[in-house]
């Protein structure tokens, strides 16, 4: 294996300036080789952002040729002939992914896929089970997972220091307006996109099924208030765990007039934790019963400030690809743990159209049969 891991990007629209600093932040063990987009403009932009961010920051001048040649491919097919490539990142639209994915894998390349890993339980089954076949290591981008304040309460979840989890509560309030909406023709699609609780508030529900477990059963309401768009714009959902604690689930993009908050809180027997802040990059609340006002002080260092969403976790989770791939081992956020929050957003759609609760697994289901089922 060589020194620096080959990473190419494909799919070069809003979110793929973060898989670049992906790549860059790991300059020690990674580099880019190419980027893929079927406009050739969207690869320039992708290459321009690279050597300005080196080109601006002082910590990586001369750790990183900035005039480094980049490949361009329009077809992604080609991309994947490449053998300077070992892990190929897909930042496309949702609804590529599986496609793109398996395609990769066959060609022999690892794969870091942006959420929601797929917009059907067979397509997360088919990518999950070609990544085994091959012996390769897929990841799904949850890097809200990486976030220290995220990390602090996995801590204390593993120690057990809530004790009995009573309920937990995952708000995302926030704004998509007509603008966001009518600047691509995927946003709010069925097909492609899969809906705002797909796409804006998955990485807050993955947080949901990674502290609480297992999801026995989920009822839900959704519905398109304000946007012309094929999804939902407005979510709610209550969600009974197999450990049997509830889950309450807050999805809108309805606020006015711009993102308002993103929080996650957890309520146990002994304990209460408050996240929030734009990227859960926040501890607002810290209490247990064997902790006190000073520990709750020292776990807020964990707090950062970030001016983005997405917050910094690619940068970890692009790190933990890195060495999963060195050392064999599964990635934090691998295929099944990527098909979790998923699979329960489509379980909260079949909930909402059905008038039902849906029990969990779901069995094959997606954003599109699941609209033409008649049942």
């Amino acid at each position: 294996m060589n020194d620096k891991l080959g990473f190419a990007i494909i799919g070069c629209g809003r979110i793929s300036p973060k898989h670049v600093e992906g790549v860059i932040n790991n300059y020690d063990q990674a580099k880019l080789v190419a980027v893929s987009d079927i406009v050739s403009e969207k690869m320039d932009k992708a290459i321009n952002y690279f050597v300005d961010y080196i080109e601006e920051s002082d910590e990586l001048t001369g750790k990183i040729d900035s005039k480094q040649e980049i490949k361009k491919y329009q077809d992604y097919k080609e991309l994947l002939e490449d053998d300077e490539i070992d892990i190929v990142t897909i930042a496309t639209e949702t609804g590529f992914h599986a496609e793109i994915t398996i395609d990769a894998l066959n060609a022999g390349k690892h794969v870091i896929v942006e959420k929601a890993i797929a917009l059907s339980t067979e397509d997360a089954d088919r990518m999950i089970e070609t990544a085994d076949q091959q012996g390769l290591k897929l990841a799904v981008c949850h890097q809200n997972r990486f976030n220290p304040t995220v990390q602090r309460l996995r801590e204390a979840l593993e120690e057990d220091r809530f004790g009995r989890l009573v309920h937990a509560v995952a708000s995302i309030r926030w704004n998509r307006n007509d603008e966001y909406y009518n600047m691509d023709e995927w946003h709010g699609t069925l097909a492609l996109d899969g809906g705002i609780l797909m796409n804006q508030c998955i990485h807050n529900i993955d947080l949901l099924c990674w502290m609480m477990g297992d999801v026995e059963r989920v009822t839900a309401e959704t519905d398109t208030f304000l946007r012309d768009i094929e999804t939902e714009d407005a979510g709610m959902a209550v969600v009974r765990f197999k450990s049997g604690a509830i889950g309450l689930i807050e999805g809108t993009v309805c606020v006015y007039p711009r993102n308002l908050e993103e929080t996650f809180n957890i309520f146990g027997q002994q304990g209460t934790v408050r996240l929030a802040g734009i990227a859960m990059n926040e501890i607002m609340d810290w209490k247990f019963a064997d902790g006190d006002e000073e520990e709750a002080e020292k776990m807020k260092e964990a707090n950062y400030e970030t001016d983005t969403v997405y917050g910094y976790g690619h940068n970890l989770l692009f790190g933990d690809m890195i060495e999963a791939v060195r050392e064999d081992r599964k990635p934090l956020v691998d295929g099944r743990e990527g098909k979790k929050a998923m699979e329960l957003i489509l379980a909260i759609y079949k909930s909402a159209r059905t008038g039902q609760p849906i029990e969990l697994p779901l069995g094959d289901y997606s954003t599109t049969t699941g609209v033409e089922i008649d049942e």
